[in-house]
């Protein structure tokens, strides 16, 4: 039990954002102990100056001419001032820096700070008054068209005193807020690990209901989180292959008895009928299609599959060249001459040589069989492409639809033939992906296929 919990995704997650979670959290607390024990004027004495002087500034009321009459304090701040008027004082200034407002012993008409009043906003000077070092801090003061100025005084003892009472405080307060916010998180992230991974568990448990029977079933995406989701793909696609797999091994087999059939019958047929086997010709057609066809049903039950093909770097001219010479003897008996143009080909290209060397013979083949005699047939190997042109009739648009369709063939096709070699080519075209087009008219047709 503990081993299997120690493996799980869950638990690894859970511990590892715990640790990266205090070590975080440990860090920070310690920078923030070192600037406050370090630089403490810095971290919170600017603040209490400022403070300070703000509560100054938004306590002075204005009578009707709009002249600063009083200054009402927070109850700790003026007792601030009272009891302590020889550390803390305050005073509001007009724009040319006379005394209008002032606490107890701060009412001597001498600067505290010496220059612009307008340079001195919003800044905190260390000056010295009577003698002792103090922190003066100013803010302007806008009322109507006027503009006044509140400054407060805070001697250096008093600010060190202050912000040590606070400092002291600081480390046991980051300790409780570490430790608490470790527990928190730690509570919560249990339940937030397992419902996170809740989709990851469905889909488990999809997946171990899969089973030969029922391979179209794939696992849902719905909830998944993008990091997981690659995965189910991956999975689903896997699950496609190996359904394709099994389907074509099953059309494969359908398609071999419905093939053979024919073709046996008639021999048969020839033989029973005709003792002296006349009519050889007749036979021979038959056995060579028949021939013809297994090649062909095998081939796709091949290219149906990616692990069958053996991927390496080819020659594309020379592949050319091969299929137009295993092709030259077919040619010639029909008067059809074979062309090959070369066009700034690339020196190689990665893809299977048998495989190619297929696609190009179906589609030359096919190319051959409906050219007319004394015409010829373009093999034009492309930096691209590979496009293959006749000077035929032409393909009708109304069959565009239905080129590459398994055991399609045209209702005027006048040659022999299964309808696979398309669906052979296209079935490659897709393993390398590649593209597979068609152009025709009346005055040829031209396959290209882009690399």
């Amino acid at each position: 039990m503990l081993n299997h919990w120690i493996r799980s995704l869950s638990a690894r997650l859970w511990v590892t954002s715990i640790v990266a979670l205090a070590v975080c959290l440990t860090a920070l607390a310690m920078g923030i102990t070192y600037m406050f024990n370090h630089f403490p004027e810095q971290m919170l004495g600017r603040h209490e100056q400022k403070e300070g002087a703000q509560d100054v500034a938004d306590g002075i009321t204005f009578d009707g001419t709009g002249r600063p009459i009083s200054v009402k304090l927070p109850p700790e701040r003026a007792w601030l001032f009272t009891a302590a008027p020889t550390e803390a004082g305050y005073r509001v200034l007009d724009a040319r820096g006379s005394v209008l407002l002032a606490s107890v012993d701060a009412w001597d008409d001498k600067p505290w700070v010496q220059g612009d009043l307008t340079e001195m906003v919003n800044k905190s000077e260390r000056v010295k008054i009577r003698g002792k070092p103090f922190d003066i801090t100013t803010l302007a003061v806008r009322h109507g068209q006027a503009v006044f100025y509140a400054q407060t005084a805070t001697s250096a003892r008093l600010l060190e005193a202050m912000i040590g009472s606070k400092v002291k405080q600081i480390p046991a307060t980051v300790r409780i807020v570490v430790f608490l916010a470790a527990i928190i998180f730690g509570v919560t992230l249990r339940f937030t690990v397992h419902r996170v991974l809740k989709p990851l568990r469905e889909a488990s448990s999809a997946a171990a209901l899969i089973t030969p029977r029922n391979l179209r079933t794939r696992l849902p995406l719905e909830g998944v989180p993008t990091e997981i989701k690659p995965l189910i793909h991956a999975f689903n696609e896997a699950l496609g292959r190996l359904e394709n797999g099994f389907s074509v091994q099953q059309q494969f087999l359908a398609s071999a008895a419905h093939e053979l059939q024919t073709p046996l019958t008639l021999i048969r047929a020839q033989i029973e009928l005709q003792p002296e086997i006349n009519g050889k010709e007749l036979l021979f057609r038959e056995i060579d299609l028949m021939a013809r066809q297994v090649r062909q049903l095998l081939h796709l039950a091949e290219v149906s599959e990616s692990q069958n093909f053996s991927f390496g770097d080819v020659n594309l001219v020379e592949v050319a060249r091969d299929v137009l010479a295993y092709l030259g003897r077919k040619a010639d008996m029909k008067h059809v001459k074979l062309e090959l143009e070369t066009t700034d080909p690339p020196a190689s290209i990665w893809a299977d040589r048998s495989a190619l060397f297929i696609l190009l013979k179906n589609v030359v083949e096919n190319a051959i069989n409906v050219s007319q005699p004394d015409s010829a047939v373009w093999l034009i190997v492309g930096a691209g492409s590979i496009e293959v042109r006749d000077e035929g009739p032409g393909i009708r648009q109304e069959y565009m639809p239905f080129l590459f369709k398994r055991f399609w063939r045209a209702p005027d096709a006048r040659h022999d033939g299964a309808g696979l070699g398309l669906a052979i080519c296209k079935e490659i075209a897709t393993a390398h992906e590649w593209r597979l087009t068609v152009n025709s008219s009346f005055s040829g047709t031209g396959f290209i296929v882009w690399l």
